[in-house]
């Protein structure tokens, strides 16, 4: 049996995109494998895509990265979950956290002891039952423990970093580990004849890269998975009808908090992520129903210092790739579709693609089979995404804009609406193998948004109610003593960047 490893791979752009699959080729198979990047400086990068959730720990481990260092390189703050302000109504706000529900691993069950002590009498409010959102309320934060028996076992966080020194981080990464970049831009796609594959790009500099294996990095516009193999794109405007964002950093005022902000407003939302030498801030919106002067209006009335840079007007279309993969080419990152950054997952589905690719990586001779499973399950996790996306527009009481009674009135997706159905009726959250979210996201944004279930799951009668509450309240006593005793937020930053300086 001979070599099926493709010999040389091109990855065609940069960014995050493109230097975080460069460095998790590198990782695994730059020994064995000719890898080549090609990016223009020319082109500009989005690069509003600052927040990240909990499974990019998991890539940076699988690259070996060191955490200060990592965090020291790419001006990183700890993120606990995500604020959500005016979303159900105006006034109101609830907190989406990572990690799990209760002193011990037992999210399935804790928001349905919750409901029944609740209906019984007097409850705390469910949020002080997760350590990750009395942590972040605190502006205090901490490391999981692998110890169950810890509060700190149901802790989880992920990262602000910017995006854009991340990738030069992971440029340096990919560089030290035989990865080649090439300056240009795409000039020509030349196709095999003989069954349409990708044979070779030219650059408008005359120079030609061969390849086996295509990589697309490019972004919305797609270069060589839609312009030029025509893999087709669903457009999800009808669901998420935000088509428009402005991003702009301003100078950091006050402490680091270690959690993202969402606030909304008449026709979308604005984010505000704090780093450690800036802030982060943008506004999302729909353009059938605010202004680009509005927008702009909105998102510099909201700045908590003065802009550092110009605002950068983005227009995009929510919705994924028919193809991910076609023929000898891939494409990750926002050439295989865009979700709106509401949830943090655009830096999640980069990693995605990446890790599924690892999973269904091709021999030489690319066989159907290995593209089509990818193909299937890349599109259950964006389409899971999307629904998740979905419920925060949908689950809404607000209905003072025509935005707002669009998103509060429209027709969902069936399976959103059977997930939406099963937790009115028994508050439950069906687990599903390549579902991104946890229970606990789930039921932070139903409960958040007041969406609550018109039962709960029968089997929690089974237990004593006195034990039961007991329990509870004693979980929620450890996890508000465990959360006072974790360093400030700025302190655990100012401690981690000392090491990372006496490594460096």
């Amino acid at each position: 049996m001979s070599a099926q490893l493709p010999q040389k791979i091109l990855i065609v752009g940069g960014g995050t995109a493109g230097w975080m699959t460069a460095a998790a080729l590198a990782r695994m198979m730059a020994h064995r494998v000719e890898i080549t990047l090609v990016e223009s400086e020319a082109i500009g990068t989005v690069g509003v895509g600052e927040a990240t959730i909990p499974p990019i720990r998991s890539f940076n481990a699988m690259l070996g990265l060191d955490e200060a260092e990592f965090m020291a390189e790419t001006k990183a703050t700890y993120k606990l979950g995500i604020e959500f302000e005016n979303w159900t109504r105006e006034g109101h706000s609830y907190f989406h956290p990572f990690g799990l529900h209760g002193a011990s691993p037992d999210a399935r069950y804790i928001h349905h002891y919750w409901l029944k002590l609740k209906a019984l009498g007097d409850m705390p409010p469910l949020d002080d039952f997760s350590i990750c959102t009395v942590a972040a309320k605190m502006g205090r934060c901490g490391m999981p423990s692998a110890d169950p028996a810890s509060v700190m076992s149901t802790f989880g966080s992920a990262f602000h970093f910017d995006a854009g020194l991340y990738a030069a981080y992971l440029r340096r990464y990919a560089e030290a580990r035989r990865v080649t970049r090439v300056e240009g831009r795409v000039g020509h796609v030349a196709l095999r004849g003989e069954d349409g594959f990708i044979e070779s790009v030219t650059l408008e500099s005359g120079e030609r890269l061969d390849a086996d294996f295509f990589i697309d990095c490019s972004g919305f516009r797609g270069l060589l998975i839609e312009q030029t193999l025509g893999a087709g794109y669903d457009d999800w405007t009808r669901y998420l009808p935000c088509d428009r964002a402005i991003a702009v950093p301003c100078a950091r005022a006050g402490k680091m908090i270690p959690y993202t902000r969402s606030v909304a407003h008449r026709a979308g939302w604005r984010w505000r992520i704090p780093l450690q030498h800036r802030t982060g801030n943008g506004v999302v919106y729909a353009s059938a129903h605010m202004s680009d002067d509005e927008a702009l209006a909105t998102l510099m009335a909201g700045l908590d210092g003065d802009a550092l840079a110009e605002p950068n007007f983005l227009r995009f279309q929510t919705g994924v790739r028919r193809k991910f993969w076609v023929k000898n080419c891939l494409a990750i990152g926002l050439s295989s579709g865009f979700m709106e950054p509401l949830e943090s997952t655009s830096i999640h589905l980069i990693q995605a693609g990446i890790t599924k690719l690892l999973d269904f990586f091709p021999g030489a001779d690319f066989k159907a089979a290995n593209t089509e499973e990818y193909n299937r399950l890349a599109r259950i996790e964006f389409e899971e995404i999307r629904d998740f996306l979905i419920l925060h527009y949908k689950a809404t009481e607000r209905d003072d804009s025509a935005f707002w009674n669009y998103c509060r009135t429209m027709a969902v997706p069936e399976t959103l609406k059977r997930r939406v159905d099963l937790f009115r009726a028994y508050g439950r959250i069906p687990p599903r193998a390549y579902d991104l979210f946890t229970a606990t996201s789930w039921i932070a944004v139903f409960m958040g948004q007041d969406v609550m279930p018109e039962a709960y799951d029968p089997l929690v009668d089974a237990h004593d109610v006195a034990e039961v509450q007991a329990r509870l309240l004693g979980a929620r006593q450890r996890i508000a003593q465990t959360a006072q005793n974790l360093p400030a937020h700025d302190e655990l930053l100012t401690h981690l960047l000392a090491r990372a300086k006496r490594v460096a």
